[in-house]
């Protein structure tokens, strides 16, 4: 046993001996305080009372009421008026029969006696005594009228709350005393750890990388490094286990807590004038909000956007913000208004004109104006500005979301430096040859290189990137790290996949499969043994949607045993219709849609079902549930959520995903038919496999591609991303406070 040990049992069983020894005194003194305190009561009480029971000896009634008001108190048993023959005259009910008057009498008669008093009257007398309900102290005193002794009186007090009362104050003492062995106990572990202190903090320094190392350590630092980061690896990183719980204590334990300020275009809820004359909400067709939402909900913040919706301002307060979700209100939206001007260059112009096609392989030319990129720039600092002003400490978090905001993190930057901005580009990036095309190319770059840590959902994206950079600007890249230096400032390079939240929350408040079935067969007139495929996508060129129409047509062509079963519906919701690029798309995509119908469909057939109309997640999810078969044809993505929803609504293990290889999707939901899109051929097939693929098949493919969004899910995505920003943060925390202590060093 060791010095310590022996010394803390020696002090616990000093203390221990202590205690009971102490608690032998305090009961035994204890009761005689409150024994005398009861004595000296019962004296004080029968002497008051001793007139008023002499003026009404003689009146049955009234002693008994004199007698009752003795007995008041909630400590006095009973009380009882004697004659001096020792019969009893009266007595309260309860008045315990073993102090009868004769009893009593003849005990108050024989102390007198043994006092030396040869008179036969009474004399003061009291004792304690116990009965069944536990201890009593029973006093009795003469009563004179008119100078004679006419009887004596008797009152009967519970001791009981004595007991409890010394039971309390050795409970009180016990408690103490453990009080005192914790602390006995605790005080030499403070001296020990005391004693290591300088060791821990030595250490601790030195993995901060802070301060002078000392010889001794330099042989463990870098065991002692690799196990730290391993182990947090682990545990940050532990597949399945993330939720909205889980991230929002990562939060606190990496961030602090802090709110997070996520800046992008779109905006999670949309209020708009319906018909009846209301405001309703709407949730734009999203992937970005389809991610980020969840984020929103578990971590709280202010989500920054354009307010698009015709009763957005109608909507918001004095300073642009308005509370969402509605009925769980549990962050802001800032809404910034933008001019018609504003909107045609930053938005339509340089982001989908320019940008968008630039970096998607969709074969649309890029279009380029000065005028354009004169608003893109105005917008993205209008919209910086509105960030800068919704933090509130010098070092907030902040995601900035997407292509349209190129130029904001080095905007940002400028004016917090000790920021942590994190840029999440969520379409593809071009080759560096491509990125070329762009007049404004290196200004782009600048402007992403700003941030502290920039995402992409492949790791060829990041390459792109990296390759761009390396082509364009004069930087310095840290191969290791896959970071880049410029101007002192790095910005760390990574791939971040995108997901759902899980389990989704539309899911979980939708109808049964076979509800949903029901209900779309209804509203679409489907025969009992049809069949039915599924498209959900924003009506705009690089969705595949006219490719996909037309593989649904060979399919019809070649397989005739699906004439008259299979029915495609394409939910499309419009967008960007201000672009004659997604206008002629528009007219495509009804004119085909029109000549597959004729061509294949009968009075109570139609076999492309098209809905150009934005739809509520719950619809969505709801045509998800209901169809056989699912047909993403991205002919280039980002990643795609609507793979990832279509698998996430099939609780029933059922229907068959066919995914574009083009997507980022199709690199995680493997167990997917994948098709070239451009390859007609090929995706009818894969239309036909799944139209026939028996129910195991269905089920194994399902369940696996379920268990990839239950362990990379949304919460996982966002927290690998804070918890990254927080690791950095804390290194450029620690490389300010060296390079402090060392300017400081240098002017001594």
């Amino acid at each position: 046993m060791t010095r310590v040990a022996r010394f803390i049992l020696a002090l616990i069983v000093g203390l221990a001996l202590l205690t009971w020894a102490t608690s032998g005194v305090v009961q035994t003194t204890a009761r005689e305080w409150f024994e005398r305190d009861v004595n000296s009561r019962a004296q004080l009480v029968l002497i008051g009372a001793r007139q008023s029971l002499a003026d009404t000896w003689n009146d049955p009634e009234n002693l008994q009421r004199q007698l009752a008001a003795l007995a008041r108190d909630e400590h006095v048993m009973g009380a009882a008026a004697c004659g001096d023959d020792l019969s009893t005259r009266s007595s309260t009910p309860g008045f315990p029969i073993e102090f009868s008057c004769s009893e009593v009498g003849s005990r108050v008669r024989g102390a007198d006696a043994a006092a030396g008093n040869a008179s036969q009257g009474f004399s003061e007398w009291s004792t304690v005594s116990t009965l069944p309900a536990g201890r009593v102290y029973v006093s009795a005193m003469p009563v004179w009228s008119q100078g004679q002794e006419i009887g004596f009186a008797i009152l009967v007090q519970d001791l009981s709350y004595i007991d409890r009362r010394v039971s309390a104050a050795q409970t009180f003492l016990i408690v103490v005393f453990g009080i005192l062995a914790i602390m006995a106990f605790g005080i030499p572990l403070l001296v020990a750890k005391r004693a290591r202190s300088d060791w821990s903090l030595e250490l601790r320094r030195m993995l901060r990388g802070g301060g002078k190392q000392s010889r001794e350590f330099q042989p463990i630092l870098s065991d002692m490094r690799e196990l730290v980061g391993r182990m947090a690896n682990e545990r940050e990183n532990a597949p399945g286990l993330w939720t909205a719980v889980r991230l929002k204590q990562t939060l606190n334990r990496h961030l602090h807590g802090e709110r997070i300020v996520i800046l992008a275009n779109r905006e999670p809820y949309i209020h708009q004038h319906a018909a009846s004359g209301g405001v309703e909400v709407q949730h734009p067709a999203s992937g970005l909000v389809t991610a980020l939402e969840p984020i929103m909900r578990a971590c709280s913040g202010v989500w920054i956007a354009h307010g698009s919706g015709n009763a957005d301002r109608e909507t918001v307060d004095r300073n642009d913000h308005v509370r969402v979700p509605p009925g769980e209100e549990s962050y802001h939206i800032r809404r910034v208004w933008l001019s018609e001007e504003e909107l045609q260059g930053y938005y339509f112009g340089f982001s989908n004109e320019g940008l968008w096609p630039l970096c998607h392989m969709a074969h649309a030319r890029p279009v380029f104006r000065a005028e354009d990129w004169h608003q893109y720039s105005i917008v993205n600092q209008k919209f910086a500005d509105a960030v800068c002003k919704e933090v509130d400490s010098k070092d907030p978090i902040i995601l900035v979301q997407d292509y349209h905001f190129a130029l904001a993190p080095a905007m940002i930057r400028k004016r917090l430096p000790a920021a942590t901005v994190i840029v999440f580009w969520h379409i593809p990036w071009p080759n560096a040859e491509q990125m070329g095309i762009c007049p404004w190319r290196n200004e782009i770059l600048e402007g992403l290189l700003g941030s502290s840590i920039l995402g992409f959902h492949t790791q060829l994206h990041c390459n792109n990137f990296l390759d761009s950079v390396d082509r364009y600007l004069e930087t310095r890249r840290d191969q290791e790290q896959n970071a880049v230096v410029m101007q002192g400032h790095r910005t760390l390079v990574r791939p971040y996949p995108i997901a759902l939240e899980w389990p989704v929350h539309w899911v979980e408040t939708a109808d049964s499969v076979e509800d949903c079935r029901a209900q779309v067969w209804r509203d679409f007139g489907l025969k009992p043994d049809a069949l039915l495929g599924i498209g959900v996508d924003r009506l705009d060129y690089t969705k595949g949607v006219e490719e996909r129409l037309l593989a649904v047509e060979l399919m019809l062509e070649r397989h005739p045993e699906f004439r008259g079963r299979f029915s495609f519906a394409q939910l499309a919701a419009p967008s960007r219709t201000k672009i004659e690029r997604y206008r002629l798309l528009n007219e495509t995509i009804e004119q085909l849609a029109e000549r597959i119908n004729q061509r294949f469909g009968k009075k109570d057939y139609k076999p492309i079902i098209m809905l150009r109309t934005h739809h509520e997640p719950p619809e969505v999810f709801r045509f998800y549930r209901a169809a056989d078969l699912c047909f993403v044809s991205s002919l280039h993505d980002g990643m795609n959520l609507v793979a990832k929803e279509f698998v996430a609504a099939r609780t029933d293990l059922k229907g068959v995903l066919v995914l574009s290889e083009f997507t980022g999707a199709a690199r995680e939901l493997t167990e997917a038919l994948i098709v070239n899109p451009y390859d007609q051929e090929e995706c009818c097939e894969a239309l036909a496999t799944a139209l026939t693929m028996p129910e195991d098949e269905q089920r194994d493919r399902m369940r696996s591609m379920r268990s990839i969004l239950v362990q990379f899910n949304v919460y996982r995505w966002a927290g690998k991303m804070l918890v990254d920003a927080a690791r950095l943060r804390n290194q450029e925390r620690v490389a300010g406070r060296i390079a402090e202590r060392s300017s400081v060093g240098a002017a001594i």
